[in-house]
């Protein structure tokens, strides 16, 4: 069946694209649009009205064929044959018109759109630049800085908007978008109108320092990106150049980003992605998913606060329990003042947050949770209380109520073997704030049924998060593998790097935060409760050393303005201390440890290396069942540069022989109780493979 076909109807031709599941362009899309011009034309055809099959107009492009050999013909070329249409060429928009679809429609003479149509270039996100005519023609139509502002943003835009701003012509209102289209085409054949060219118009003058302006203001949330300067570029030869060498610069840069390590990377991440929304291997995806309506928090702090705030969001019923009156007082407090925040930034309207808090009751009575479907436990990271916890829920939960427990680090199959179910619990790790970021860990344990498994993708779907399956051990996968990042940046302090050299090499080089501004912020003393729970610990007096010192002098962080750094009343700014070197240096002293000059780059190396190496051992192990996984959480949930793909990915990147010798260096040099080489990234050097060709788990 061709995912092309062309129809008559009067004098109008309705060239119909038909390429499930959004229509990408693919090539024989493309192929298809150019012939079923050519068969309209020579039907005689006074108009085309160009639409699509389904639930979307084009998506975007195909993208699996990038950093392929791309086949004729290429996009531009498709637009160029649309543009040199006799007659006029009307758009038919609707569900998501975006990247190369949009530059398809741009490509058309008019564009209509129903009203719960979106449009937009998201080509950022994929370190891409649009570079079939789009950094051309939108600023035709919007000018240089909104232009800019929707293809750095990467955001699309209602059609309503879309429709103020001039990018479409016309709202369809009846219902029947194909008609509406069919009929403005008749109007314009009626009414004489010619083809409208975008390419024709000027793009309105800007002040000689806009666009350094531009640069500067999008600096802070662009940083490391290579495709918004080359976005930026293109429309400054907007202004300036004639609109075929413009194009061609255009598409230039646009070659050159998609042959970047840094295109590669963030096209890894929105496959992976879509990959780990998926039942891991081993698990049925046939399993019958119990219906979830009502959900039980187990603890009103922080974290609790904000997964019952997520689970409201999300249209649950949502019973918040803790055995403290002011400390219920407090969690209801806190997701009031998330749904006032919401309220006053716009992210929620009013009516929202009165029905969210409408779903909302409180208790300190566990009776109050006994016909729930899902309770999330959210209470202190200890074992002994949450096998309490666990053990009360058995007794009064129905059978079928599945057990969750919001564990960093802990062992599932200890928490579970409290309760007479151990088949209904699961670990779901979110991350804080938990209302804010969008991974959740779902770990599966031992005797953990398949439907529970697969409830929990799902679920993080609902809550607006990416959900990745793990299995159990310490730390699950991201904080096992942020032990070994960790814990090489605190031995640097004791080798001679300070705290702010430490994190700003590695925010040079992508990482969101410094670990050492990120222990502050989480507060130091949590990871030092969990290093007492743990009874693993390497026999290495050097293990988190400076941490262990800094918690017990009551330094914990920016809640009490000391931590590893210094913090001004009301400031989030870290402030080096001396007082810290000199306890640093003591005790590098007192450790037989000689400092030295220490670069830049070995602290990058040794800190992501040993990303790397715990990651290899995780898919060993089979915790992680793809490589993939490893770097949705790292991305998703540790800052770790999303143009740099994930630490496994990065891995790929630079050569898995070379992070090899690395690895090898380290352990000549440091020895083999931290940089024991893995099987696997062994394997993988001495074969020439890569982390994303192994197989996955299961």
């Amino acid at each position: 069946m061709s995912v092309v076909s062309v129809e008559t109807r009067d004098n109008l031709a309705i060239i119909t694209i038909d390429n499930p599941p959004v229509n990408a362009l693919s090539q024989a899309v493309r192929a298809g649009i150019v012939s079923a011009l050519d068969e309209a034309e020579g039907a005689g055809a006074e108009a085309v009205v160009l639409h699509c099959a389904g639930r979307t107009f084009v998506a975007g492009a195909d993208i699996r064929e990038f950093g392929k050999s791309l086949k004729p013909p290429w996009l531009p070329e498709v637009i160029a044959r649309i543009e040199a249409c006799d007659g006029p060429v009307v758009a038919a928009l609707h569900g998501t018109t975006l990247g190369g679809g949009l530059e398809l429609a741009l490509g058309c003479h008019y564009r209509i759109a129903v009203p719960t149509a979106r449009v937009g270039f998201p080509e950022v996100n994929l370190g891409l630049i649009p570079g079939a005519g789009g950094t051309q023609r939108l600023p035709r139509l919007v000018g240089a800085e909104r232009a800019l502002d929707v293809m750095i943003s990467g955001k699309p835009a209602n059609a309503a908007e879309a429709a103020r701003a001039g990018i479409v012509d016309r709202l369809a209102e009846s219902g029947n978008l194909l008609d509406e289209a069919m009929n403005f085409a008749r109007e314009l054949v009626a009414g004489g109108e010619p083809p409208r060219l975008i390419r024709d118009l000027s793009v309105e003058p800007v002040d000689p320092d806009f666009f350094s302006e531009y640069r500067k203001r999008i600096a802070p949330k662009t940083r490391g990106l290579m495709s918004p300067e080359r976005i930026v570029r293109c429309v400054e030869a907007s202004l300036h150049v004639p609109i075929d060498q413009a194009l061609k610069e255009e598409r230039e840069h646009f070659f050159e980003c998609m042959a970047s390590p840094q295109s590669s990377a963030l096209r890894h991440l929105f496959f992976a992605e879509r990959q780990a929304v998926k039942p891991p291997p081993g698990v049925s995806a046939s399993a019958e998913v119990p219906e979830m309506r009502r959900i039980a928090v187990i603890g009103a702090g922080t974290m609790g606060a904000g997964i019952a705030y997520s689970c409201l969001g999300a249209g649950f019923e949502v019973t918040v329990l803790d055995n403290d009156e002011a400390g219920l007082a407090r969690g209801q407090k806190t997701i009031e003042g998330l749904y006032k925040g919401g309220v006053a930034r716009g992210k929620v309207s009013r009516e929202k947050a009165a029905d969210g808090l409408g779903r909302l009751t409180t208790s300190q009575d566990y009776a109050a949770v006994g016909g729930v479907d899902l309770v999330i436990e959210a209470v202190f990271e200890s074992m002994a209380i949450k096998q309490e916890v666990f053990a009360r829920l058995d007794r009064v939960c129905g059978p079928d109520t599945i057990l969750a427990t919001n564990t960093s680090t802990l062992d599932v199959d200890r928490i579970a073997a409290a309760t007479d179910r151990p088949g209904k619990v699961i670990g779901t790790h979110f991350f804080s704030p938990a209302h804010i970021m969008r991974l959740v860990e779902i770990v599966r344990g031992a005797e953990t049924e398949d439907s529970v498994i697969v409830a929990g993708l799902p679920l993080a779907k609902r809550l607006r998060k990416v959900g990745v399956v793990v299995g159990n051990c310490f730390g699950f996968v991201g904080n096992r593998m942020l032990y070994g990042y960790g814990r090489e940046s605190q031995l640097l302090l004791l080798e001679g790097a300070a705290p702010e050299q430490i994190d700003g090499a590695l925010q040079d080089w992508g990482m969101a935060m410094g670990p050492h501004a990120v222990g502050d912020l989480a507060g130091l003393d949590v990871g030092y409760s969990v290093r007492r729970e743990r009874t693993d610990l390497p026999d290495d007096p050097r293990f988190y050393r400076v941490a262990d010192v800094l918690v017990e002098a009551g330094r914990l962080g920016r809640k009490t303005g000391k931590g590893m750094y210094l913090y001004e009343s009301g400031s989030r700014a870290p402030i080096p201390d001396p007082e810290v070197a000199a306890w640093i240096a003591s005790e590098a002293e007192a450790l037989g440890v000689e400092q030295r000059a220490i670069g830049e780059r070995e602290i990058v190396e040794r800190c992501i290396y040993a990303l790397i190496v715990e990651g290899a051992r995780i898919l060993e192990e089979g915790i992680a069942s793809r490589s993939g996984d490893i770097d949705v959480v790292w991305v998703n949930g540790y800052g770790f540069p999303r143009y740099r793909g994930g630490p496994m990915h990065y891995a790929d990147t630079i050569g898995v022989d070379k992070v090899y010798a690395k690895v090898c260096e380290f352990r000549n040099r440091f020895g083999p109780m931290y940089w024991e080489v893995p099987e696997l990234l062994e394997d993988l050097a001495r074969r020439g493979g890569k982390f994303a060709d192994l197989k996955p788990a299961g």
